[in-house]
């Protein structure tokens, strides 16, 4: 079994299957989430996983919502009026880092990701019942980076969630955002 399978099987799993997951998940009261990290070229397999370890939460009363930045980012361009053609135009004219700061900027300023997240979240939440995973993180990449989104997500998530983070862990609290990025060393969520 490797290593990221038996982390999400062994030690994620029985604390998402506790009663009220939120201590063991986060120190920090107003920031009940944490952070499963894995390679970002098993992103397949963990999205298969992820979707069998929901079931199994489901099975065992909780309600599993299920938030994909992917299509975060797809909702904030079409807000933005910003179609598939005009980005392909956009980047053939000005490049593809103009082409990310566009993007950092939609999600920072116009259409702010932790908004997008938060619309998704139930309105009815019970934190002892409902958890939130955080998907399909590698779609921001490379212009957007996650440390950003859990910061502004504090106090407005008030069930555990978890954002599967594709990267690599650097230190004891430091990722590297798909093994690529200078790893960033100010996540305060718990990194399973």
């Amino acid at each position: 079994m490797s290593d990221w399978k038996n982390r999400l099987t062994q030690t994620l799993e029985p604390v998402l299957g506790e009663a009220d997951p939120r201590p063991k998940i986060s120190a920090y009261h107003n920031m009940p989430y944490a952070i499963f990290r894995y390679p970002p070229e098993d992103e397949f397999e963990v999205r298969c996983e992820v979707s069998m370890l929901q079931t199994r939460l489901e099975q065992a009363g909780k309600r599993v919502m299920v938030v994909s930045l992917a299509k975060c980012l797809a909702t904030a361009l079409e807000r933005e009026g910003m179609t598939v053609e005009e980005i392909k135009l956009a980047e053939e004219m000005t490049g593809t880092d103009t082409m990310a700061d566009t993007f950092h900027k939609v999600l920072s300023e116009y259409q702010p990701l932790d908004d997008l997240v938060a619309e998704q979240l139930p309105q009815d939440s019970n934190p002892t019942v409902d958890i939130v995973f955080i998907t399909r993180a590698g779609a921001l990449f490379p212009f957007y980076r996650t440390s950003s989104l859990l910061e502004q997500l504090k106090g407005k998530v008030e069930v555990p969630a978890v954002l599967f983070y594709p990267g690599d862990l650097d230190g004891a609290a430091g990722l590297r955002f798909m093994g690529v990025l200078d790893a960033e060393h100010n996540y305060r969520p718990k990194i399973f």
